[in-house]
């Protein structure tokens, strides 16, 4: 019995928070050409827009190409805003809270620069 009303008591709570964030815009389009977008913002401050399109379609370097970014607000209050680009490269974000790699130091950066203007022959 205790199972059953702690069940109900979850669920709930769960679709009183859930009836409390609303989609404010929705949009989305896919095209022949398969490339696609779409948007959608929340009342709670989430916002998001993706577009992508295949490139070099039917060659060996075919590959999807994709934009987008996403916001929203932390638990904090403070917003949080990604910019990203997804393609033969990988997934590439950009963001003020990602964090930043240290630099590379002095010596591996002439390290590097050696090999790079004295190839190894065989």
């Amino acid at each position: 019995m205790k199972f059953i009303i702690l069940l109900s008591v979850t669920l709930l709570a769960v679709a009183n928070a859930a009836e409390d964030v609303v989609i404010l815009r929705n949009e989305q389009s896919v095209n022949a050409d398969g490339s696609y977008q779409y948007a959608y913002e929340t009342s709670d401050g989430v916002a998001v827009e993706e577009q992508g399109h295949l490139k070099n379609a039917g060659t060996d370097d075919e590959a999807i190409d994709v934009q987008g970014q996403f916001s929203y607000k932390n638990e904090d209050g403070s917003p949080v805003n990604l910019i990203y680009v997804a393609n033969e490269n990988g997934f590439q974000p950009q963001g003020d809270h990602l964090p930043v790699p240290p630099p590379i130091p002095e010596l591996i950066q002439r390290a590097l620069k050696y090999l790079a203007e004295h190839p190894q022959t065989e």
